[in-house]
C-alpha cells in the first residue's frame, strides 16, 4: 500500500461528520469511495487529523490515504476530485506521506474558527456556514471572558458526555473573539480538543455577549468541572477546522 498525505476542504452540511457511519454519508466514506475507483485490488483507507461532527466544516483537514497504486500526487488529486463529485469535498493538495507521519498523532496543533452572524437579517450567501443571532452581542466582553479559559485546565464543564478522551485536561493556547462588521469571529487553538469543546465554549461565551454572564461566571463554570455548570452547545454550522500544524511543517504543493 502507498501512503499519501492529502489536504482537503469540505462543507459539512449534509454529512454525518468525518467518520464513517452506517446511516448517512460521511466525509471519510465519500473520500474512500472516490479512492476505490482508483484502487487495483485492496480497499483504500483514509485517516484524518480530527473527526469533525455532523455539520462542521473544514478548510484544511489533513488526511492520510492508503492506496494500492502508485500515482503522481497531482494526478491523484485531480482524479479524486473528479470522483468526489457532486459531494462538496475538494482535495486541495496531495503528496507522498512523510516517513512515520500520522495525521492525528503527529499533529502539534489545531485551530478552529467559529462564525456568528450578528444582525437582524438572516444569512443568504453564508447560509449553513454561520450561527445567526439577531440580538447584538458584546464581542469585547466575550473576548475578556474567554481569556480565563486560556491555559491548561480541566475542561470537564465544556466536554460532551460522549467524549472518549482519557483525560479532560487540555491546554487552550488561544481563544480570541473579535467583531468584523456584523460578524463575530471566535478562534480557538490548542494541541488537541475534547469532543464538542469549542462549541460548548462558544455557547457559554454567547451568554456573556448577551449580558447574562460575566467573566467570573465563566471562571466558576470552568472550576465546577460539571457540564451542567456551563452554557449550551453552539450549533455545528458556524464551526470550521482551519488548520492543523506539524513539526516539521508540511509544505503542501498547490500547483
Amino acid at each position: 500500500m502507498y501512503q499519501y498525505a492529502l489536504l482537503i476542504e469540505y462543507h459539512g452540511g449534509g454529512f454525518v461528520g468525518w467518520q464513517w457511519q452506517q446511516d448517512g454519508v460521511s466525509v471519510q466514506g465519500a473520500l474512500e469511495d472516490a479512492a476505490s475507483k482508483l484502487a487495483q485490488n485492496e480497499a483504500p483507507t483514509a485517516v484524518a487529523a480530527g473527526r469533525t461532527d455532523a455539520g462542521v466544516h473544514a478548510e484544511a483537514q489533513a488526511v492520510m490515504l492508503e492506496l494500492d497504486r502508485n500515482l503522481p500526487p497531482g494526478k491523484l488529486r485531480d482524479a479524486l476530485n473528479f470522483h468526489l463529485r457532486p459531494h462538496l469535498i475538494s482535495v486541495r493538495a496531495a503528496m507522498i506521506a512523510p516517513d512515520d507521519w500520522h495525521p492525528r498523532f503527529s499533529a502539534t496543533g489545531r485551530a478552529y474558527r467559529y462564525r456568528i452572524l450578528n444582525r437582524p437579517a438572516p444569512p443568504a450567501m453564508d447560509a449553513g456556514l454561520v450561527w445567526h443571532l439577531h440580538h447584538e452581542l458584546d464581542a469585547d466582553a466575550m473576548h475578556q471572558a474567554a481569556q480565563v479559559l486560556v491555559g491548561q485546565h480541566d475542561f470537564t464543564s465544556f466536554r460532551a458526555s460522549s467524549c472518549q478522551a482519557k483525560s479532560p485536561v487540555k491546554t487552550l493556547s488561544r481563544l480570541d473573539v473579535m467583531r468584523i462588521a456584523d460578524e463575530i469571529v471566535i478562534r480557538a487553538e490548542a494541541p488537541s480538543f475534547l469532543h464538542h469543546q469549542v462549541r460548548n465554549l462558544v455557547g457559554t461565551l454567547k451568554l456573556v455577549g448577551e449580558g447574562k454572564w460575566n467573566a467570573q461566571r465563566v471562571a466558576d463554570a470552568l472550576a465546577a468541572r460539571d457540564r451542567a455548570a456551563a452554557g449550551p452547545t453552539a450549533p455545528p454550522e458556524g464551526l470550521a477546522l482551519v488548520s492543523v500544524t506539524y513539526d516539521p511543517p508540511i509544505n503542501w504543493d498547490f500547483t
